[in-house]
Protein backbone atom coordinates (compact mmCIF):
# COMPACT_ATOMS: atom_id res chain seq x y z
CA UNK A 1 0.00 0.00 0.00
CA UNK A 2 2.46 2.36 0.72
CA UNK A 3 3.95 1.95 -2.58
CA UNK A 4 1.06 2.95 -4.07
CA UNK A 5 0.47 5.91 -2.04
CA UNK A 6 3.94 7.19 -3.33
CA UNK A 7 3.13 6.31 -7.07
CA UNK A 8 -0.21 8.34 -6.74
CA UNK A 9 1.66 11.29 -4.75
CA UNK A 10 4.71 10.96 -7.78
CA UNK A 11 2.18 11.31 -10.57
CA UNK A 12 -0.30 13.36 -8.96
CA UNK A 13 1.21 15.86 -6.11
CA UNK A 14 2.19 15.76 -2.82
CA UNK A 15 -1.95 15.49 -1.08
CA UNK A 16 -2.20 19.18 -0.09
CA UNK A 17 -5.44 21.00 -0.25
CA UNK A 18 -6.73 21.03 -4.18
CA UNK A 19 -6.20 24.49 -5.57
CA UNK A 20 -9.40 26.42 -6.15
CA UNK A 21 -10.26 26.73 -10.07
CA UNK A 22 -12.01 26.72 -13.14
CA UNK A 23 -12.83 23.08 -13.77
CA UNK A 24 -11.13 20.91 -15.96
CA UNK A 25 -13.80 19.73 -18.10
CA UNK A 26 -11.27 17.98 -20.26
CA UNK A 27 -11.20 15.04 -17.88
CA UNK A 28 -13.94 13.75 -16.06
CA UNK A 29 -13.41 11.17 -13.44
CA UNK A 30 -16.10 7.97 -13.03
CA UNK A 31 -15.54 6.08 -9.64
CA UNK A 32 -17.11 4.02 -7.36
CA UNK A 33 -16.74 3.49 -3.42
CA UNK A 34 -17.11 0.28 -1.35
CA UNK A 35 -18.67 0.68 2.30
CA UNK A 36 -19.25 -1.10 5.68
CA UNK A 37 -22.81 -0.83 4.56
CA UNK A 38 -25.21 0.82 3.23
CA UNK A 39 -25.59 3.75 5.07
CA UNK A 40 -23.27 6.47 4.12
CA UNK A 41 -23.75 8.76 6.80
CA UNK A 42 -22.57 6.50 9.40
CA UNK A 43 -20.49 3.67 7.93
CA UNK A 44 -16.88 3.55 7.23
CA UNK A 45 -15.53 4.36 3.92
CA UNK A 46 -13.32 1.14 2.98
CA UNK A 47 -12.53 1.74 -0.68
CA UNK A 48 -12.49 4.25 -3.43
CA UNK A 49 -11.49 3.65 -7.36
CA UNK A 50 -11.51 5.60 -10.07
CA UNK A 51 -10.72 6.04 -13.99
CA UNK A 52 -10.42 9.08 -16.28
CA UNK A 53 -12.50 9.92 -19.60
CA UNK A 54 -10.31 12.02 -21.60
CA UNK A 55 -12.26 14.10 -24.23
CA UNK A 56 -10.58 14.78 -27.71
CA UNK A 57 -11.68 17.45 -30.20
CA UNK A 58 -14.07 15.54 -33.20
CA UNK A 59 -12.24 17.16 -36.27
CA UNK A 60 -14.49 18.80 -38.86
CA UNK A 61 -17.48 19.21 -35.41
CA UNK A 62 -16.96 22.38 -34.54
CA UNK A 63 -16.96 21.97 -30.99
CA UNK A 64 -17.76 18.67 -30.72
CA UNK A 65 -15.52 16.59 -28.63
CA UNK A 66 -15.21 12.50 -28.48
CA UNK A 67 -14.80 10.80 -24.86
CA UNK A 68 -12.24 7.90 -24.19
CA UNK A 69 -11.25 5.60 -21.37
CA UNK A 70 -8.00 6.23 -20.16
CA UNK A 71 -6.76 3.17 -18.21
CA UNK A 72 -3.48 4.73 -17.57
CA UNK A 73 -5.34 7.27 -15.67
CA UNK A 74 -6.64 5.06 -12.97
CA UNK A 75 -6.94 4.87 -8.53
CA UNK A 76 -7.31 2.47 -6.13
CA UNK A 77 -7.13 2.65 -2.57
CA UNK A 78 -8.28 0.77 0.15
CA UNK A 79 -8.90 2.84 3.82
CA UNK A 80 -8.26 1.32 6.90
CA UNK A 81 -11.67 2.52 9.00
CA UNK A 82 -10.64 4.57 11.87
CA UNK A 83 -11.00 3.65 15.01
CA UNK A 84 -11.64 0.01 16.31
CA UNK A 85 -12.50 -2.24 14.01
CA UNK A 86 -16.67 -3.59 14.71
CA UNK A 87 -17.16 -6.75 16.84
CA UNK A 88 -20.02 -7.32 14.88
CA UNK A 89 -19.38 -6.78 11.28
CA UNK A 90 -21.74 -6.71 8.32
CA UNK A 91 -20.90 -9.92 7.00
CA UNK A 92 -23.25 -10.00 4.33
CA UNK A 93 -21.82 -6.77 3.04
CA UNK A 94 -18.38 -8.26 3.30
CA UNK A 95 -19.46 -11.22 1.66
CA UNK A 96 -21.13 -8.72 -1.80
CA UNK A 97 -17.83 -6.45 -1.68
CA UNK A 98 -14.99 -9.09 -0.52
CA UNK A 99 -12.85 -6.37 1.86
CA UNK A 100 -12.94 -8.48 5.00
CA UNK A 101 -11.15 -7.37 8.43
CA UNK A 102 -7.81 -8.33 7.10
CA UNK A 103 -7.86 -6.76 3.90
CA UNK A 104 -9.76 -3.42 6.00
CA UNK A 105 -6.52 -3.38 8.47
CA UNK A 106 -3.92 -3.26 6.04
CA UNK A 107 -5.76 -0.58 4.16
CA UNK A 108 -4.23 2.84 4.31
CA UNK A 109 -4.42 5.28 7.19
CA UNK A 110 -8.06 7.90 6.40
CA UNK A 111 -5.71 10.73 6.22
CA UNK A 112 -3.27 9.40 3.79
CA UNK A 113 -5.82 7.85 1.44
CA UNK A 114 -8.22 11.26 1.17
CA UNK A 115 -4.93 13.13 0.49
CA UNK A 116 -4.25 11.20 -2.55
CA UNK A 117 -7.63 10.87 -3.52
CA UNK A 118 -7.87 15.25 -3.55
CA UNK A 119 -4.30 15.18 -5.76
CA UNK A 120 -5.53 13.22 -8.04
CA UNK A 121 -9.19 14.43 -9.21
CA UNK A 122 -7.49 17.69 -8.75
CA UNK A 123 -10.38 19.98 -10.43
CA UNK A 124 -11.95 17.57 -13.03
CA UNK A 125 -15.53 16.71 -12.66
CA UNK A 126 -16.79 13.61 -10.82
CA UNK A 127 -19.12 10.66 -12.31
CA UNK A 128 -20.91 8.03 -10.67
CA UNK A 129 -23.73 6.22 -10.92
CA UNK A 130 -26.17 6.71 -8.03
CA UNK A 131 -23.36 9.21 -7.18
CA UNK A 132 -25.45 10.44 -4.07
CA UNK A 133 -23.76 7.60 -2.21
CA UNK A 134 -20.56 7.45 -3.58
CA UNK A 135 -20.10 11.71 -2.59
CA UNK A 136 -21.50 11.12 0.77
CA UNK A 137 -19.05 8.44 1.69
CA UNK A 138 -16.40 10.42 0.52
CA UNK A 139 -17.10 13.85 1.76
CA UNK A 140 -18.32 12.64 5.14
CA UNK A 141 -14.69 10.76 4.98
CA UNK A 142 -12.92 13.82 3.99
CA UNK A 143 -14.50 16.15 6.88
CA UNK A 144 -13.43 13.22 9.68
CA UNK A 145 -10.08 12.83 8.29
CA UNK A 146 -8.64 16.24 7.00
CA UNK A 147 -11.52 18.63 8.34
CA UNK A 148 -12.60 19.08 4.45
CA UNK A 149 -14.23 18.02 1.52
CA UNK A 150 -13.23 18.31 -2.88
CA UNK A 151 -16.18 20.53 -4.15
CA UNK A 152 -15.60 19.18 -7.15
CA UNK A 153 -19.48 18.68 -8.67
CA UNK A 154 -20.89 15.15 -9.56
CA UNK A 155 -23.05 13.91 -12.30
CA UNK A 156 -25.18 11.30 -11.70
CA UNK A 157 -25.10 8.60 -14.49
CA UNK A 158 -28.26 6.78 -13.26
CA UNK A 159 -30.17 10.33 -13.92
CA UNK A 160 -28.98 11.12 -17.40
CA UNK A 161 -29.55 7.48 -18.53
CA UNK A 162 -33.28 7.75 -17.52
CA UNK A 163 -33.80 11.57 -18.97
CA UNK A 164 -31.65 10.04 -22.61
CA UNK A 165 -34.12 6.87 -22.52
CA UNK A 166 -37.43 8.71 -20.97
CA UNK A 167 -37.32 5.69 -18.57
CA UNK A 168 -39.24 6.92 -15.54
CA UNK A 169 -38.41 4.04 -13.35
CA UNK A 170 -35.20 3.43 -10.96
CA UNK A 171 -33.22 1.16 -12.63
CA UNK A 172 -29.99 -0.54 -11.50
CA UNK A 173 -26.83 -0.19 -12.78
CA UNK A 174 -26.63 -3.88 -13.76
CA UNK A 175 -30.12 -2.97 -16.17
CA UNK A 176 -28.22 -0.43 -18.00
CA UNK A 177 -25.17 -2.12 -18.51
CA UNK A 178 -27.38 -5.41 -19.70
CA UNK A 179 -29.18 -3.09 -21.76
CA UNK A 180 -26.29 -1.68 -23.45
CA UNK A 181 -24.44 -4.90 -23.63
CA UNK A 182 -21.66 -3.86 -21.09
CA UNK A 183 -20.08 -7.10 -19.11
CA UNK A 184 -18.64 -6.43 -15.87
CA UNK A 185 -16.15 -8.65 -15.16
CA UNK A 186 -16.48 -8.34 -10.99
CA UNK A 187 -19.65 -6.32 -9.93
CA UNK A 188 -19.34 -4.80 -6.52
CA UNK A 189 -15.64 -4.14 -6.81
CA UNK A 190 -15.12 -0.66 -6.90
CA UNK A 191 -12.46 -0.85 -9.70
CA UNK A 192 -14.71 -3.08 -12.11
CA UNK A 193 -17.39 -0.88 -11.46
CA UNK A 194 -16.11 1.94 -11.67
CA UNK A 195 -14.75 0.97 -15.45
CA UNK A 196 -18.21 -0.71 -16.08
CA UNK A 197 -19.61 2.75 -15.51
CA UNK A 198 -17.30 4.54 -17.49
CA UNK A 199 -18.54 2.32 -20.21
CA UNK A 200 -22.12 3.09 -20.07
CA UNK A 201 -21.23 6.87 -20.19
CA UNK A 202 -19.49 6.38 -23.38
CA UNK A 203 -22.62 4.54 -24.91
CA UNK A 204 -24.72 6.88 -23.73
CA UNK A 205 -22.51 9.72 -25.46
CA UNK A 206 -24.26 9.82 -28.81
CA UNK A 207 -27.81 9.94 -27.76
CA UNK A 208 -26.35 12.70 -25.44
CA UNK A 209 -24.71 14.91 -28.14
CA UNK A 210 -28.10 15.24 -29.90
CA UNK A 211 -29.10 16.59 -27.03
CA UNK A 212 -26.64 18.90 -25.92
CA UNK A 213 -23.49 20.31 -26.04
CA UNK A 214 -21.48 17.55 -24.25
CA UNK A 215 -20.24 20.00 -21.83
CA UNK A 216 -20.03 18.88 -17.86
CA UNK A 217 -22.44 21.75 -17.08
CA UNK A 218 -24.54 21.16 -19.70
CA UNK A 219 -24.30 17.50 -19.14
CA UNK A 220 -25.70 18.90 -15.50
CA UNK A 221 -28.67 20.33 -16.66
CA UNK A 222 -29.54 17.67 -18.65
CA UNK A 223 -29.30 14.78 -16.08
CA UNK A 224 -31.63 17.48 -13.81
CA UNK A 225 -34.46 16.75 -16.10
CA UNK A 226 -35.27 13.09 -14.87
CA UNK A 227 -37.05 15.35 -12.01
CA UNK A 228 -39.65 15.77 -14.30
CA UNK A 229 -40.14 12.20 -15.79
CA UNK A 230 -44.05 10.97 -15.14
CA UNK A 231 -43.60 8.53 -12.07
CA UNK A 232 -40.43 9.70 -11.17
CA UNK A 233 -40.98 9.66 -7.73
Amino acid sequence: MTTLLQRWRSRWGRGTAPAAGALDDARWIVADVESGGLDPRRDPLLAIAAVGVHFAPVQGERGGRRPRIVLGDRFELLLRPSGAPSASPDKANILVHGIGIGAQRAGLDPAEALQAWESYIGRSPLVGFHSAFDRTLIERAGRDALGRAPDNPWLDLEHLAAVLHREPRQRSLDDWLAHHGITCLARHQASADALATAQLLLKLWPALRQRCDGRFSTVLDLAAGHRFLPLRH
